[in-house]
């Protein structure tokens, strides 16, 4: 079965960033796993041009209602008229997530991952303290897109197993 590995960052992504989620996606694509992701800017786009350049399929879960919103890089945009309340599709949709640097939104989806058990990969994203009763056993980081990639792809396969 086709693994599904959720791309979560800003819709806004300067130069690095850009070029490290561009990678990220690239790779999952290479690998034959699909990627998931909000379907706007920045890392969003970043991780889809990647993953289409590479033959990769990706799908898009927008916050609106529009279709067309979608960035061009994506194969399968899915209209929620959600608004943020999307995460949770993209999460629950994915096998692994990788987290590109970031905002109030990516930690959103940081949370609710770690919440339903899925493992999280961070790249240049939020540190998380240990806090309270938090296990973050299921947080991981890495310092390179090949780094995430592999580790997501492994994380994915043993929450599938």
């Amino acid at each position: 079965m086709t693994l599904t590995i959720g791309v979560i960052g800003g819709h806004k992504a300067h130069k690095r960033i850009y070029a490290l989620a561009e990678e990220v996606g690239r790779r999952i694509a290479r690998s034959g796993a699909r990627l998931i992701c909000g379907g706007l800017g920045g890392v969003m786009e970043a991780a889809c041009k990647g993953a289409r350049e590479a033959g990769g399929v990706t799908v898009g879960v927008l916050p609106g209602d529009d279709t067309g919103a979608a960035n061009s890089y994506v194969a399968v945009p899915v209209a929620t008229a959600m608004g943020i309340a999307r995460n949770a599709i993209i999460v629950h949709s994915s096998d692994a997530l990788i987290a590109v640097n970031g905002s109030y939104g990516t930690l959103n989806e940081i949370a609710a991952a770690l919440n339903l058990g899925k493992a999280v990969v961070g790249l240049e994203t939020w540190d998380l303290p240990a806090a309270g009763d938090v296990d973050l056993a299921l947080f991981h980081v890495a310092s390179t897109p090949e780094e995430a990639v592999q580790k997501a792809l492994a994380l994915a396969a043993a929450h599938r197993a």
